[in-house]
C-alpha cells in the first residue's frame, strides 16, 4: 500500500512531539520587570513611620513571575513582588488588564501576587485607610508602577512559555531568623512545641525551572524571615534581605554560577585593555583619567531605549525570586534585642526597657550597619538557595490545579473543639487592632506608652479611640481578650479602613501545593495550617498525595490583612496577636476554609466565588503634594557636578567614591527599567561603558533638597568599590529629569571627572577616600 510522504512526515513529527512532551511534562516561563517606583517624597510602607520618607535607592525593586502550564490544560501564574505586601486594588486592576489581553486564561483563580515584605519600598498603593494614613493617602505613582510591572512580568512569562521541567528541593537554613515574640510562642501547648526543634521555621523550599532546550531559566523559593534588616529610619528604597538575595542569585547565574566572598556584584567584568601591563602604567592611567573632566549637564532623549542599565533585558533571562512565607514572628535581627540606652537585653515578656517599648531594638548580624545586615541575611538565603538549586533532582510531575474563594472574615461561622469534648460553633469578628499593635515590634518599636502583651488597655487611649469610633459590646466580647484600640472593621469614613472580604487560594503543581494567604502567619500558625492541609489532602487521596507531598505557604498574597496568630498566642496579645484582626478564631477559620479548597481541588469541584471585595479606587484621597518645579542656581545646569571626585584620584577596592550633581525630583521620571546612577569604565577607542548601576548592591543613589520646600535639589552617587571590580579608568554618571514651571519634563545627564581604580597607589593619591 502506498503511504503519502506528507503522512509519514506528519506521523514522525507527532512521535517526536509526544517523546518531547513526555520528558517535559509542563510548559514553563519566567518574567521580571522594574517596580522601583517614586524614589522621593513618598512614605515607605511597613513601619508606619511618618518620618520615613524615600530619598534615593539602595537597589531597585522588581516583580518576578513564573507560569507553569499543562500543554493542553490548566496553568498557574505566581508573581513575587519586591514590595511590602500585595494590595487588593492592585490585584483587581492587574486582573482586569489580563482579562482584556488574554480573556479567561488568567483570572483570580490561577494568578497569585505575593509580597516579600520589605519595609523599604514606596507606600500608598493599598486601598484601605489604615494602610495609607502615613503616606498621606493614595499615591498614584506607587500604584501604577506595581500594576504596570506585574502586567509586564506576566506578559514576559507567558510569551516565553516553552517545554520544560520543574524540580523541587528543601533544606534548613539555621541562622537567618529568630523568633521576636518568644514569650507568645511559649504559650502554645508544650506537646505541640515538642514536635519542633526550633521556635521558627528553618526550612527553605525551592523550585528550579529548566527549559528542555536552553537549560535553567529560574528559581523561586519560600523561606520565612521578615524584611526588616533595613531599619525604620532608612530612607533608601531597598528590597531588603530577600531582594538582595534575588539580586545576588541572578548575578551569580549570569556570572557562570561561581560563588565568591564578594556578593556586591556578580556581573562579568572584562579586564581593561586601554593600557598594557597596568602594574607598570599606573601613571599612564592617571594621565588618561585626568583628560576626562566632569561634564556639564546636558539634555538627553526621553525614551526607554535611551535609558541606561547594566543588566539589559533579554527574552530568556534567568529569574530568581525569594518569596515570603509564615514570617509573622520571625525577625532577621538575629543577634537579639537590646536596650539602646543601657545595652542590656530587653524585657522578655513585653520587649521594653524600663517600661518603654521605644528603647528596645533587635540587632542584625551587621550591627550597627543595616546595609551590612541586609547583605549578610540576603547572602545566607542566596547561598542556601544555590545549594538547593544545584542538588535539585526531584521532578514535579502530575496535575496542575487551583482553587480560589472570597470569604467574609468579619462574620464567619467556625466550628471549634470544646475543652470537655465535642465541638461548638463560634464566629470571627469585624477587624480590630489591639493596644499591643501600637507598641510595634523589636524590628520597629512604636511610641508613647504602649507595650506588647497588653491585654487591658488604658482609659486615656480609649478616650482618644472613641473620637474615631467606640466599639460596641458585641465587638468587645468577640475580640476578647484583645482590648480594642482601633475598631477598623467598623470604621467606614471616608471609606473602609480595613478589609472584610479576603481571598484564599490554593495551587497545585504535581506534588507541590502552594497556600496563598493574605497576611502574616506566625510560625506556629503556619505550621498548623500546613499540617492540616497536608494531612487532609492525603486523607482525601492517599494514592495521589503520598509521602512526597510538599506544602508551602505564600504569605502576604493577593491582598493584606495583617497577622494571623494561634489562639494561644492571641491570648498573650503581643504585637502579632494584637494585629490578628478577626478575633481569636482567625486561624481556625483559615484552616476550615482551606480544607474546603483542598476538597474542591481533589474532587474537581467549582467553589462558589463568594462575596466580591470592593473596588475603592474612585474613592481614594491623596494629600501628597505634586512636584511643582525644579530649579538650579544661576549659571548652573541640571546634571552639573556640585561636588566632584578629587582630581587625579586613585581608589582601591573596598573604598568609596562619591560624586554630587545638581538634580531634579526623581518623581519626574521613575527611570523604570533604567538608572539614576551609573558607574562607567573606559574601554578601547575611548568608549565609556556602564558596568554598575543603581540596581547593584555597591551603588547608592541619594537625593535631597537644599531646604524642605526648595525647588533646588541634589543627587549623590556613592560607589563602594567591590572586590570584583577590575583595574582601569572610571567615572560616575547621573541621569535625571527636571520639571519646568509650565509642567514640561526634560531629561538630563551629567558625569564626574574620571578616576583610576588600582591597587597600586602613589604617595600623591594615598589619602583618596
Amino acid at each position: 500500500m502506498f503511504v503519502p510522504f506528507q503522512f509519514l512526515l506528519l506521523l514522525l513529527l507527532l512521535l517526536i512531539s509526544r517523546a518531547f512532551h513526555s520528558s517535559s511534562e509542563y510548559l514553563i516561563g519566567v518574567g521580571s520587570y522594574d517596580i522601583t517606583g517614586p524614589a522621593a517624597d513618598v512614605n515607605m510602607m511597613g513601619y508606619a513611620n511618618s518620618d520615613q520618607i524615600a530619598s534615593g535607592i539602595h537597589f531597585r525593586l522588581r516583580a518576578r513571575a513564573f507560569i507553569v502550564a499543562e500543554p493542553q490544560g490548566n496553568r498557574v501564574a505566581f508573581v513575587n513582588l519586591d514590595a511590602c505586601m500585595a494590595s487588593q486594588i492592585v490585584t483587581i486592576k492587574v486582573l482586569e488588564r489580563l482579562k482584556a489581553r488574554y480573556g479567561d486564561l488568567y483570572t483570580e483563580k490561577n494568578v497569585a501576587i505575593s509580597g516579600i515584605h520589605t519595609h523599604a519600598g514606596p507606600g500608598g498603593y493599598l486601598q484601605y485607610v489604615t494602610y495609607i494614613v502615613t503616606s498621606l493617602g493614595f499615591v498614584r505613582q506607587s500604584f501604577d508602577v506595581l500594576v504596570d510591572g506585574i502586567e509586564q512580568t506576566i506578559i514576559q512569562a507567558h510569551e516565553s512559555l516553552r517545554p520544560g521541567s520543574v524540580f523541587v528541593n528543601k533544606g534548613d537554613l539555621l541562622d537567618a531568623g529568630v523568633n521576636r515574640s518568644p514569650s507568645s510562642y511559649l504559650n502554645n501547648p508544650a506537646a505541640e512545641r515538642s514536635k519542633y526543634k526550633y521556635n521558627v521555621d528553618k526550612e527553605m523550599t525551592l523550585l528550579k525551572f529548566v527549559d528542555s532546550q536552553s537549560g535553567p531559566i529560574g528559581s523561586f523559593n519560600w523561606f520565612a524571615t521578615h524584611g526588616t534588616s533595613m531599619s525604620r529610619t532608612n530612607s533608601l528604597i531597598s528590597g531588603d534581605n530577600k531582594g538582595a538575595a534575588a539580586r545576588f542569585m541572578e548575578d551569580w547565574f549570569q556570572n557562570g554560577q561561581k560563588i565568591s566572598s564578594d556578593s556586591s556584584s556578580k556581573i562579568p567584568r572584562r579586564v581593561s585593555t586601554i593600557v598594557s601591563d597596568l602594574s607598570r602604567n599606573h601613571s599612564r592611567l592617571l594621565d588618561i583619567a585626568a583628560s576626562f573632566k566632569s561634564s556639564r549637564g546636558q539634555n538627553v532623549a526621553k525614551t526607554l531605549d535611551a535609558k541606561i542599565r547594566v543588566r539589559k533585558a533579554s527574552k530568556r533571562k534567568f529569574v530568581s525570586a525569594f518569596c515570603q512565607s509564615n514570617c509573622g514572628d520571625v525577625s532577621p535581627n538575629v543577634l537579639g534585642t537590646f536596650c539602646i540606652d543601657t545595652g542590656l537585653p530587653c524585657d522578655f515578656n513585653h520587649s521594653t526597657c524600663n517600661g518603654k517599648n521605644e528603647l528596645c531594638y533587635g540587632r542584625g548580624p551587621g550591627y550597627p550597619d543595616e546595609f551590612e545586615s541586609t547583605r549578610i541575611i540576603g547572602e545566607k538565603q542566596f547561598k542556601m538557595a544555590v545549594q538547593l538549586f544545584n542538588k535539585a533532582t526531584e521532578k514535579l510531575q502530575g496535575k496542575i490545579g487551583y482553587q480560589h474563594a472570597y470569604i467574609d472574615f468579619s462574620n464567619l461561622q467556625v466550628t471549634v473543639p470544646k475543652a470537655g469534648g465535642g465541638s461548638e460553633t463560634v464566629k470571627t469578628c469585624p477587624a480590630a487592632m489591639g493596644f499591643g499593635f501600637a507598641a510595634g515590634t523589636t524590628d520597629g518599636p512604636g511610641a508613647f506608652d504602649f507595650k506588647q502583651g497588653d491585654d487591658k488597655g488604658n482609659d486615656f487611649w480609649r478616650l482618644v479611640r472613641n473620637v474615631l469610633r467606640t466599639p460596641g459590646p458585641e465587638q468587645v466580647q468577640c475580640q476578647k481578650p484583645k482590648p480594642i484600640l482601633l475598631d477598623t472593621g467598623e470604621m467606614k469614613t471616608p471609606y473602609d479602613w480595613a478589609p472584610s472580604i479576603l481571598p484564599v487560594q490554593i495551587f497545585r503543581i504535581g506534588q507541590l501545593v502552594i497556600l496563598s494567604v493574605p497576611g502574616e502567619f506566625t510560625t506556629m500558625a503556619g505550621r498548623r495550617l500546613r499540617d492540616a492541609v497536608k494531612s487532609f489532602l492525603i486523607s482525601l487521596d492517599s494514592k495521589e498525595f503520598g509521602n512526597n507531598l510538599h506544602v508551602v505557604i505564600a504569605g502576604l498574597t493577593n491582598t493584606y490583612s495583617q497577622y494571623i496568630a494561634t489562639f494561644e498566642e492571641y491570648e498573650v496579645q503581643r504585637y502579632e496577636g494584637a494585629s490578628t484582626l478577626y478575633g481569636p478564631h482567625t486561624l481556625t477559620a483559615y484552616i476550615q476554609e482551606f480544607k474546603k479548597l483542598a476538597t474542591a481541588l481533589v474532587n474537581g469541584q467549582t467553589l462558589p466565588r463568594g462575596p466580591q471585595p470592593p473596588d475603592l479606587l474612585a474613592k481614594q484621597i491623596s494629600l501628597l503634594s505634586p512636584v511643582v518645579v525644579d530649579s538650579t542656581p544661576l549659571g548652573v545646569s541640571f546634571g552639573d557636578v556640585k561636588a566632584d571626585v578629587p582630581p587625579k584620584s586613585t581608589f582601591r577596592r573596598g573604598q568609596q567614591v562619591n560624586a554630587t550633581f545638581w538634580s531634579g525630583c526623581p518623581r519626574n521620571d521613575l527611570m523604570t527599567e533604567g538608572s539614576f546612577a551609573v558607574v562607567e569604565t573606559l574601554r578601547d577607542g575611548g568608549n565609556w561603558v556602564p558596568v554598575y548601576d543603581d540596581d547593584d548592591f555597591s551603588v547608592k543613589f541619594k537625593w535631597s533638597r537644599e531646604e524642605k520646600l526648595s525647588p533646588e535639589s541634589q543627587a549623590t552617587v556613592e560607589w563602594r568599590i567591590p572586590e570584583s571590580a577590575v583595574d582601569g579608568v572610571y567615572r560616575i554618571r547621573h541621569y535625571g529629569a527636571s520639571k519646568s514651571l509650565f509642567g514640561s519634563i526634560t531629561s538630563f545627564s551629567g558625569s564626574s571627572s574620571a578616576f583610576v581604580l588600582s591597587d597600586i597607589v602613589t604617595m600623591r593619591n594615598s589619602d583618596s577616600q
